[in-house]
């Protein structure tokens, strides 16, 4: 039965989790409006919307109801358009356990990695949004706008050496999902979405490139969200902090 109440998708542009569910709604034919939120103030603009402590981006709005966080709505929509599953028969508890593990680990992984580029190489910044390389007056707001994020998401530069580490086995780790046919398959699964729209963030950062070449997590990103460009050039991280898989 097709959702016949106003479906808005409040977002941030470079989110991958927004990006997710965004790639949900349209594999599931669902009519939707996507709202980019003003940075900065989406945090207080998302508490007011969707209730005290939910600052983050993705929120979904289908008429007067109000579903955030992007595993949340994956599951929402599924009960309200179950044609066409995320969640597919005989294997719709592993493909679960595989989403929340993208939502949440891999997810904060995405951030902190992507945002670490980006502190050494500020001028990259407005790639994200489809801008060329900044200025100096624009790298400037840049450093500063950086430093506020590696705030707001507790990024160290420990923490992104250490996530560097354990990229390779990440992706052997999703290369398991595809063998026991939770991803990589006929049909997109809300694992797929949720590992996909998370491994095209980071695999725009040139020194993780490599780790993804011919692995399933960089067909599951390129299949569902489209090719992947480079943002921020090889050479961000010391050369010692990268690994590549063996």
């Amino acid at each position: 039965m097709p959702i016949t109440e106003k479906v808005t998708l409040h977002a941030l542009p470079p989110s991958h989790p927004c990006k997710a569910v965004g790639a949900a709604l349209e594999y599931k034919e669902i009519e939707y409006e996507w709202v980019d939120l003003p940075y900065g103030e989406h945090i207080g603009m998302m508490e007011e919307m969707y209730g005290e402590g939910k600052t983050r981006v993705p929120g979904l709005t289908i008429g007067e109801e109000r579903v955030h966080g992007s595993t949340n709505i994956f599951q929402r929509i599924e009960e309200l358009s179950p044609e066409k599953p995320l969640y597919p028969e005989g294997v719709a508890d592993e493909v679960r356990e595989a989403e929340l593990w993208a939502a949440g680990d891999l997810q904060d992984f995405g951030r902190r990695v992507c945002w670490g580029a980006l502190y050494f190489r500020p001028e990259c910044l407005g790639r994200m949004n489809g801008i060329d390389e900044l200025d100096p007056a624009g790298t400037d707001f840049a450093m500063k706008f950086i430093r506020s994020t590696w705030k707001y998401h507790n990024v160290t530069c420990e923490k992104v050496a250490e996530d560097l580490g354990r990229l390779p086995g990440m992706v052997d780790q999703i290369d398991g999902f595809a063998e026991a046919g939770l991803v990589d398959g006929e049909n997109p699964t809300a694992a797929d979405l949720q590992i996909g729209s998370t491994v095209w963030t980071l695999a725009t950062v040139g020194d993780v490139r490599p780790v993804f070449e011919g692995s399933a997590a960089a067909r599951v990103a390129e299949r569902y969200f489209g090719e992947i460009p480079e943002l921020v050039p090889a050479g961000a991280f010391p050369a010692r902090w990268v690994k590549l898989r063996a």
